[in-house]
């Protein structure tokens, strides 16, 4: 069964989730990849605020690709979550509430995860074009000058996602390794 969630994510909403549920997410979500983390981050101990309001939000890791005449957005799939991973401990502890992306996380962000009560969804690598077809409405908010990188803020309908690791730490890679070397 399928939960309908609201971004942004609360930490009620993200604390009643669990490895392996599967959602369909509404509301605003935004993209960040690499070099979008770095800046961030690197301002922010320069002494700038953060390009959003971090508090619940939801980053997917995505630079979508331009968008065809007609469409709002291109081919937009996740990227694999570990390249952002020296970021997020950061990112989490500042208000984060989730991410969306593909792969396994590192400790240090487990830990993040389950000391702010937050989740990590997946999303599906090679499903780039549906799930462009959730993204009702794109527009750049920060760092223009990334290009696929910069920052965007999404408006998404029934955005499908699975969790991945749950605010209690709850890890469905860990989980299905574990079960398959039962069998």
């Amino acid at each position: 069964m399928e939960k309908r969630i609201k971004a942004p994510i609360g930490k009620e909403t993200a604390g009643a989730l669990r490895a392996g549920d599967s959602v369909l997410i509404s509301g605003v979500i935004y993209t960040a990849r690499d070099a979008a983390h770095e800046r961030m981050t690197r301002l922010f101990h320069e002494g700038e605020p953060f390009p959003i309001d971090l508090r619940d939000q939801i980053i997917y890791y995505a630079g979508p690709c331009p968008a065809k005449p007609g469409e709002v957005i291109g081919s937009c799939g996740p990227t694999t979550a570990g390249r952002m991973d020296a970021y997020t401990p950061e990112l989490l502890d500042n208000g984060l509430g989730a991410m969306i992306g593909k792969g396994a996380r590192s400790e240090a962000v487990i830990e993040a995860i389950k000391r702010n009560g937050c989740v990590y969804f997946g999303a599906i690598g090679g499903a780039g074009a549906l799930i462009a077809e959730c993204i009702k409405k794109a527009e750049v908010v920060a760092y223009d000058d990334l290009g696929t990188e910069a920052v965007r803020r999404l408006e998404v309908e029934d955005f499908p996602a699975v969790v991945l690791i749950d605010s209690l730490g709850g890890d469905l890679y860990s989980a299905g390794q574990s079960r398959y070397r039962k069998i």
